[in-house]
C-alpha cells in the first residue's frame, strides 16, 4: 500500500507538468512561436478588437462617428492573419482562426 501511494505521488507532479504545458505552451508552439510572443500578439488583437467594438457601441449611439472604424480594423485584422499564415513554415497546417 505504502509502494502504491509512492508510486502515485511520483506521477501525480508528472502528470500535471503535462497538464500545464499543453494548457500553456501547446498551441502557441503549433504556431511556431514562444508563450510570450503569443501572449503579445493575442493582446494585440484583442486590444484591436475591443477598440474596435467599442467605436460600434459609439456608433449605435451617434450614427455619424466611427462610420467605417470596425470594418477597417476587421479587414486590417484579417489581412494580417492572412500574411503570417503565408510565411509559416507549413501554411497548410495553419488554423483559420490566428488568436
Amino acid at each position: 500500500m505504502v509502494e502504491a501511494q509512492q508510486d502515485l505521488n511520483q506521477k501525480l507532479p508528472q502528470q500535471r507538468s503535462g497538464a500545464l504545458t499543453r494548457m500553456f505552451r501547446e498551441h502557441p508552439q503549433s504556431l511556431g512561436m514562444s508563450w510570450l510572443g503569443h501572449g503579445v500578439g493575442a493582446l494585440r488583437i484583442g486590444s484591436q478588437l475591443i477598440a474596435a467594438g467599442s467605436a460600434c457601441v459609439i456608433h449605435a449611439i451617434v450614427p455619424a462617428w466611427f462610420t467605417q472604424t470596425a470594418g477597417r480594423t476587421v479587414d486590417r485584422l484579417h489581412q494580417q492573419m492572412i500574411h503570417r499564415r503565408a510565411g509559416a513554415s507549413d501554411p497548410n497546417q495553419w488554423p483559420d482562426y490566428e488568436i
